[in-house]
């Protein structure tokens, strides 16, 4: 990525960006929470600056700047700003395409443009109800037509599209849109429990030219052997430190035993994990204060949210510290009260 007086410019075209992806994404692609000030009134730039610094120590592909937590369009705009100037180019920002409409979306797509980031998550609004898969298809071209950004489309079930599809969201709008030119890779969550509906799509589909990734780590041995998954986010690995990559690099590279050591070395947290997610998963709406508190445990910088965001209490945060400790890291000691403050207050 190169700079000029307008701001950054792309590494590829749009028409270039699925020999892009194939090329350059490979890794794994956690998430960054955006951070604030003690009053909430603004963000909070060095505590953004010391999560980008820290993502590249754990040897992170790059992170979803999420927008799920409270910012402004403007204030959005500025998390990716600092966040791509931090990076210097050694680290790869994801713009998280969930705004309240497609104008929205559009509008930041094009802001991500020029601040320089290397892709586009995309979501759809909690207000976009289609009635048939082609308005999903529609809504996502739309999108698509308007970005040069490297689009990974997403397949989740908290966008309430059972009724066009029993695994959560309509496998032919996905083949279809894959089709599209700056769209270069499927993050796959539906389906779930089990793997068949990830199994069955990744068939689809694997020809298309496009990258899958199913974000469960949990899954990402048998990914990799099948279907040669060289991507995996995004989601909060962060929580494992930097042992996630490590094990996923290890899984393409080698040797397999190393990377399945340290796969189950991580066990104990994973279910903690996972049993702390279970709690909460009827809300469809991810407990973003936790996600904060669980990269505090591993050197990020946490601090304050701003509502609406779930209640964070001492019985999660002490489960999900014990767990990291039983599978040998060392998570952050400090009293839990420092969690809110963050390690760069302003």
């Amino acid at each position: 990525m190169s700079r000029d007086a307008g701001g950054y410019l792309m590494d590829y075209r749009k028409a270039e960006a699925k020999d892009w992806a194939r090329a350059r994404m490979r890794g794994v692609t956690d998430v960054i929470i955006p951070s604030y000030s003690a009053d909430l009134t603004r963000l909070n730039e060095a505590g953004v600056r010391h999560d980008v610094r820290r993502n590249i120590e754990l040897g992170f592909w790059g992170a979803l700047l999420v927008s799920e937590a409270g910012t402004t369009k403007e204030e959005y705009q500025r998390f990716m700003e600092v966040a791509v100037d931090e990076a210097r180019g050694r680290h790869h920002l994801v713009l998280h395409g969930t705004f309240d409409t497609a104008d929205d979306v559009v509008e930041m797509a094009q802001c991500g443009e020029r601040a320089g980031v290397s892709a586009l998550l995309l979501g759809y609004p909690n207000s976009f109800y289609p009635k048939a898969p082609q308005d999903v298809y529609d809504y996502t071209a739309h999108i698509c037509e308007r970005t040069s950004l490297a689009v990974i489309l997403f397949a989740a079930s908290h966008w309430n599209f059972e009724r066009l599809h029993p695994s959560g969201f309509p496998p032919q709008v996905l083949v279809e849109a894959a089709k599209l030119p700056n769209v270069v890779a499927i993050k796959h969550e539906v389906g779930r429990p089990g793997v068949a509906a990830s199994y069955e799509f990744f068939k689809m589909v694997k020809d298309a030219g496009v990258l899958l990734s199913d974000p469960l780590e949990a899954n990402s041995p048998l990914w990799v052997e099948l279907f040669g998954m060289q991507w995996m986010g995004t989601s909060n690995y962060e929580y494992w430190g930097g042992k996630v990559p490590e094990y996923f690099a290890l899984l393409h590279e080698g040797p397999q035993d190393k990377a399945m050591q340290l796969y189950w070395q991580i066990q104990p947290a994973r279910a903690q994990r996972m049993a702390e997610q279970n709690a909460t998963a009827g809300a469809n709406f991810i407990h973003r204060y936790l996600w904060k508190y669980q990269a505090w445990l591993n050197g990020y910088n946490g601090g304050p949210l701003r509502q609406p965001v779930m209640k964070l209490t001492d019985g999660q945060m002490r489960r999900l510290r014990d767990a990291l400790a039983r599978s040998g890291l060392e998570p952050e000691k400090a009293d839990f009260a420092e969690f809110f403050v963050g390690r760069n207050p302003c």
